[in-house]
């Protein structure tokens, strides 16, 4: 009876402790999935100082991860990393490549690391290919906003599995947030950096509540989405073709508002 009583004790604790997000994914050894990066940062959308020239309105290179739960690229009010706080102010990316791979060799978290070219239009779209493994199921990735502080939009740990199968396609809408690293409120603002450091915060039509800040829009609810991500499964007969080409809605984010 003692017995019993400490095994029934010890499975009634295993079954309460926390999961992995990735833990129950039964899917298929490996999946590979284009992903297409639309750019959605137009002066119709976003007229406040868009950037028109020194650098005109742009996207930097993609770059991206993935892995399992026990590995984080960014996490909103979180601290950014050295290596994201030198992609979000300067698109450099060695450093964030390193702690990806640094994180690999130690726990094991990584499967693979992916890169688009850049978009040298505020509007316009890249792709690659990445690939999920069971244990990795996690996509994150991050693109600078130019020019910009040290403003990105990305994601964090998007889970592509659903219990015994990957998602076929997945579309995600993109707003701007903060790295917490500079304190600049404009896309052209001089480089001040930010003493101590901030967490990762999105940026909303009224947060930073200052009129400076490029993206206060007050009589906006919500921002529209600055730039869109969608991610489609590859099937055997689609794999090393080129990308699929997304049209881009022509309004489907303007601002219909008056800002001075």
């Amino acid at each position: 009876k003692v017995l019993w009583t400490v095994l029934v004790t010890m499975l009634g604790s295993a079954s309460s402790l926390p999961v992995g997000e990735d833990a129950l994914c039964t899917a298929e050894e490996l999946a590979k999935y284009r992903i297409i990066f639309i750019g959605k940062w137009s002066q119709t959308a976003f007229p406040k100082q868009y950037p028109l020239y020194r650098p005109p309105a742009q996207w930097s290179s993609l770059l991206g991860v993935t892995h399992s739960s026990d590995y984080s690229m960014w996490k909103k009010n979180e601290y950014a990393s050295n290596g994201v706080r030198d992609f979000a102010e300067k698109g450099e990316a060695w450093a964030l490549m390193k702690e990806i791979e640094e994180a690999g060799e130690k726990i094991q978290s990584v499967h693979g690391i992916f890169s688009a070219p850049a978009i040298s239009s505020g509007t316009g779209q890249t792709s690659t290919e990445l690939e999920v493994h069971p244990r990795h199921p996690l996509v994150s990735f991050v693109v600078r906003i130019v020019p910009s502080p040290d403003w990105f939009v990305g994601i964090d740990s998007l889970n592509l599995c659903e219990g015994g199968h990957w998602m076929d396609e997945v579309s995600v809408d993109l707003f701007p947030y903060d790295a917490g690293t500079d304190s600049g409120f404009t896309f052209s603002s001089p480089n001040f950096a930010t003493i101590p450091q901030d967490t990762v915060t999105e940026i909303t039509c009224s947060s930073p509540s200052h009129p400076a800040n490029s993206f206060y829009y007050p009589k906006l609810k919500i921002l529209p989405p600055i730039a869109q991500v969608t991610m489609v499964k590859l099937k055997k007969s689609q794999l090393g073709l080129s990308a699929p080409f997304i049209n881009l809605p022509a309004k489907s984010n303007e601002i219909i508002d008056t800002v001075s």
